[in-house]
C-alpha cells in the first residue's frame, strides 16, 4: 500500500481516472495533488481546477498552493478550505518562512487544522532563491502553535541541516507535551541517486525518532504521471531500507501511514494494526 505525498497539477485536461490508472501501475493507491502555482492563474480558477481533479475521489487529496505575500492570502486560505482543500503548499522563493505574512498565513492554516507542505533545499527556478528555502530558516515555525508541516526533498543539499532542524522540533514537542506542532520530512527527490543512500542513512541512523514522520513522494505531474519514475524510487528506497533493516511495518508507515496521519486521516496506532504490505 503506497501513497504519493507530492504530485503537481499542471495546466491541461483534468483526467483523475487516467491519473489513478497510471499510479496503480506503480502500486500507488492515492496522492496529494498540489494545485497550479500562484503565477499561473487566479486563485478562484486554481481552486476550482484543484477540486475538479479531486472531488469524488477519496484517495486524491487537494493541496492549495498559496503565496503568503498576496494581499488576499488569508481570504484565499478560507476559500480553499471551504472548497475542500485538505492542506496547503508554500514555496519560500523570495521571503523567509519567518516573514510576518508567512507566519500569519501559517497561523490561520494551523487554526483550521490543515497541514502545510513546504519546499526546502535547492530550488530549480532559474533565479537566486534557494537561500530562502534552507532548512534552518524553518525554525521560525516554532512560533506557530499547532502547525503540522512537512519539508520536501530532504532539504537537498542541506540534508544534515534538515535532520538537525527535525531534531529541534522533536525536542520542542517532547518538552512541551501539550503542543500539537509537528514536523514531517518529505522524502521526494531532490537527492540525486548517488546521494540517496547517504541521505536515508543519515535520516534513520542519527538516532532521532523519525520513522513515524517520513513521507514518500514522487514530484510527478498529475496530468502525465510517470509511473516508471515512481517505481524507480520505490525500488531504490526499498533496497536501502533492506540494507538498513527497516521492517515491513516501518515501510508501511513511510509509504502510506505517515502521509495519512499528516492528512489527519487517523492515528498511528490504526496503521500499526494493519497487515503489513509486501515490499
Amino acid at each position: 500500500m503506497i501513497f504519493d505525498a507530492h504530485v503537481h497539477i499542471k495546466k491541461g485536461a483534468v483526467q483523475p481516472e487516467l491519473l489513478l490508472q497510471s499510479m496503480s501501475r506503480a502500486k500507488i493507491f492515492g496522492a496529494v495533488l498540489i494545485s497550479q502555482c500562484p503565477e499561473e492563474d487566479s486563485s478562484n480558477i486554481r481552486i476550482s481546477n484543484m477540486m475538479e481533479w479531486t472531488m469524488g475521489y477519496e484517495t486524491l487529496h487537494p493541496f492549495y498552493w498559496i503565496n503568503p505575500g498576496d494581499k488576499d492570502a488569508p481570504d484565499q486560505v478560507n476559500a480553499a478550505v471551504e472548497a475542500g482543500a485538505a492542506g496547503f503548499k508554500i514555496i519560500c522563493d523570495s521571503f523567509y518562512p519567518g516573514d510576518d505574512k508567512c507566519l500569519l498565513v501559517c497561523e490561520i492554516i494551523a487554526g483550521l487544522e490543515k497541514p502545510v507542505l513546504f519546499h526546502s533545499g535547492i530550488l530549480w527556478d532559474g533565479k537566486p532563491s534557494s537561500e530562502f528555502c534552507r532548512p534552518v530558516h524553518f525554525e521560525s515555525l516554532l512560533q506557530v502553535e499547532g502547525l503540522k508541516f512537512s519539508l520536501a526533498h530532504i532539504g537537498w543539499p542541506w540534508v544534515d541541516e534538515m535532520i538537525a532542524v527535525y531534531g529541534k522540533f522533536l525536542n520542542f514537542r517532547t518538552r512541551n507535551h501539550q503542543s500539537k506542532t509537528e514536523m514531517f520530512i518529505d522524502m521526494t527527490p531532490g537527492t540525486p541517486l548517488n546521494y540517496r543512500k547517504y541521505a536515508i542513512e543519515k535520516l534513520i541512523g542519527t538516532g532521532y525518532d523519525v520513522i513515524d514522520n517520513l513521507l514518500f513522494g514522487s514530484d510527478c505531474n498529475a496530468n502525465d504521471y510517470n509511473h516508471e519514475w515512481s517505481e524507480k524510487w520505490i525500488s531504490t528506497d526499498n533496497d536501502i531500507f533492506t540494507e538498513l533493516g527497516i521492517s515491513s511495518e516501518e515501510r508501511l508507515k513511510i509509504f502510506s501511514g505517515n502521509t495519512l496521519r499528516f492528512l489527519g486521516k487517523g492515528e498511528e496506532k490504526s496503521f500499526n494494526e494493519q497487515k503489513p504490505a509486501e515490499f
